[in-house]
């Protein structure tokens, strides 16, 4: 037999057992409370057209996409991201009217990084939708059900950090940066590499003031009173409208009661383009990146026909795994089945009792004696 059959490619991995009934536990967890917002589930399909991606990345990124022909000459991709892939489908089904949509789902989404950089490239995802709704209440409620989703499995050591894409955004505009320069700009921020992206401001022409001030926007990080300090260092609109928003949000979520929860970081930024104003990402120990992220995406829809103000986020339940196990956090044990030995003349008798007990909800193993 060849050795290498037995072993998956790299970036992915084979789940089983417990690993796979606490994932089952966890993700209906969440499910039910999106749910209980209203949220209705979603599918939609692991392969779409590239075009439904195309813009939403950057063009290092799309390299990472998996591609493939279908028999007309199609590029397809696997999907990397489920907040295109849904924006298309309530594009083409649910915006007939004014009223908001709210969509839930879980599966995978699929990026061929580096092997050397030790990701998964096959990422397990729960995530939700609102559209059609730009109010200040949309953005909170998201949050808020991000925390709520998050401490309904047992994990309450962490922090939903927000921030708002407008107010990098508009020291760019205000710096007159061009999109590609901004966009290149912006890969080396999401990674706080501060250093790199001063170097592409410097190559661009780019002059110091503007230089340091979008390179604090990195350090732009604590609670509430950050804002006032960030509102401070900026003269443009967008920018200080992007704080006035901040502070509105702020107390909001203190009516939903979750502030001990939240802490703000302006320097939170995305590889993908559709974010349009307010971003967020939750974090917690023993795990090296978020465990989920979200935002507003307002100009996605029109893309697909339909302008729709909307917002989502995203649980990497990978992610959100390791830190329930590194926290050593308790989850349900899984009753153990239940074990009905039989021989050739008791079988009739044993089957009927398995059947008994399987209408009741029991798990039952039947075993034949030796």
């Amino acid at each position: 037999m060849n050795r290498r059959l037995l072993h998956t490619p790299e970036g992915v991995r084979d789940l089983y057992g417990k690993e796979c009934s606490d994932r089952s536990f966890v993700i209906n967890t969440i499910g039910n409370r999106m749910k209980s917002y209203g949220f209705e589930t979603i599918d939609t399909p692991t392969f779409e057209f590239f075009d439904v991606f195309a813009e939403e990345i950057s063009s290092n990124s799309e390299k990472e996409l998996y591609k493939f022909f279908d028999q007309d000459g199609n590029t397809m991709v696997l999907r990397p991201d489920f907040t295109p892939s849904v924006a298309r489908c309530v594009s083409k089904y649910f915006l007939e009217d004014e009223e908001p949509v709210r969509f839930c789902y879980s599966g995978k989404t699929f990026f061929n990084t580096h092997s050397l950089q030790g990701k998964l490239k096959e990422v397990s995802e729960i995530g939700a939708e609102l559209m059609n709704d730009g109010s200040i209440f949309a953005d909170a409620e998201m949050i808020a059900l991000l925390v709520e989703s998050i401490s309904a499995t047992g994990l309450n050591d962490f922090k939903v950090s927000i921030g708002d894409a407008d107010y990098y955004y508009g020291i760019c505009e205000e710096a007159g940066i061009d999109f590609d320069t901004e966009e290149a700009i912006r890969e080396k921020l999401v990674s706080r590499n501060t250093f790199a992206a001063d170097l592409i401001m410097e190559e661009s022409g780019i002059s110091e003031k503007y230089r340091e001030l979008i390179k604090s926007v990195s350090t732009c990080i604590g609670n509430a009173e950050v804002l006032e300090e960030a509102g401070k260092l900026v003269n443009n609109k967008r920018s200080q409208k992007a704080i006035s928003h901040l502070q509105s949000l702020y107390q909001v979520l203190c009516n939903y009661g979750i502030q001990d929860y939240i802490s703000f970081d302006l320097g939170m930024l995305s590889k993908f383009n559709y974010y349009t104003g307010v971003m967020f990402g939750a974090y917690t120990y023993g795990v090296g990146d978020a465990i989920a992220k979200g935002g507003r995406y307002d100009d996605l829809l029109d893309r697909f026909g339909k302008s729709a103000p909307s917002i989502g986020f995203m649980i990497n339940l990978d992610d959100l795994m390791k830190a329930l196990y590194n926290q050593k956090i308790q989850l349900p044990e899984e009753d153990k089945p239940i074990v009905i030995e039989y021989d050739e003349n008791s079988f009739k008798d044993s089957l009927s009792k398995a059947k008994e007990l399987r209408k009741q909800g029991s798990r039952v193993i039947l075993k034949g004696a030796k």
